[in-house]
């Protein structure tokens, strides 16, 4: 019943060193990336895609004994984003130029030249893969439809309301009362 191992298997990037500071950076670069890019205004979405990345994740990881996820998660992120960035070229320590799309396998590649396992990488590639052709490819196809719907408490707790088109603000809220900028430097500076 150790329920926190279901989250904190995420956080676990591995021992102080090179690999530990690349995942930092990439989590932080492309989860930040995801957040104002496609997602900017979709909270809820945003953090279903965790979830379902995280449960699907976890699923695979107990079939091929691997507990600690973290590596996985970036990786996920990094293939979202990437696929949906398909034209933006790409520069790995100034050696290596390529389209978008190839970044995960280049990661994957280069953590094998660092003497990783590559199964942590390909089951991030493959979770990445199966959320992105469930969001944006099988919806565009014809006879497809959406499959992945974001619950509607995520869109309670995450998202700002819509605003109300019948909501009448008080006299002094609207835009005319306001004083302006000028009128406000006349009153801070009288002559």
């Amino acid at each position: 019943f150790q329920i926190w191992r279901l989250i904190t298997n995420f956080l676990f990037f591995g021992p102080l060193g090179f690999s530990f500071f690349f995942n930092m950076i990439f989590l932080y670069r492309y989860c930040r990336m995801l957040e104002e890019g496609s997602f900017r205004g979709r909270t809820a979405d945003f953090v279903f895609m965790f979830l379902f990345g995280g449960f699907l994740m976890t699923l695979f990881g107990l079939f091929a004994s691997l507990f600690f996820l973290g590596q996985a998660f970036t990786i996920m992120l990094v293939y979202v984003w990437s696929r949906r960035n398909p034209y933006i070229r790409m520069n790995f320590f100034g050696l290596l130029n390529f389209q978008a799309p190839f970044l995960p396998w280049v990661l994957m590649g280069f953590s094998l030249l660092l003497g990783n396992s590559i199964i942590i990488d390909l089951l991030g590639i493959a979770v990445g893969h199966i959320y992105y052709f469930l969001e944006d490819v099988f919806p565009n196809q014809p006879g497809g439809k959406k499959l992945l719907l974001t619950p509607g408490f995520l869109k309670m707790v995450f998202d700002t309301p819509e605003e109300d088109p019948n909501y009448n603000p008080l006299p002094e809220d609207h835009p005319e009362n306001q004083p302006r900028v000028h009128d406000q430097n006349q009153q801070q500076h009288p002559q």
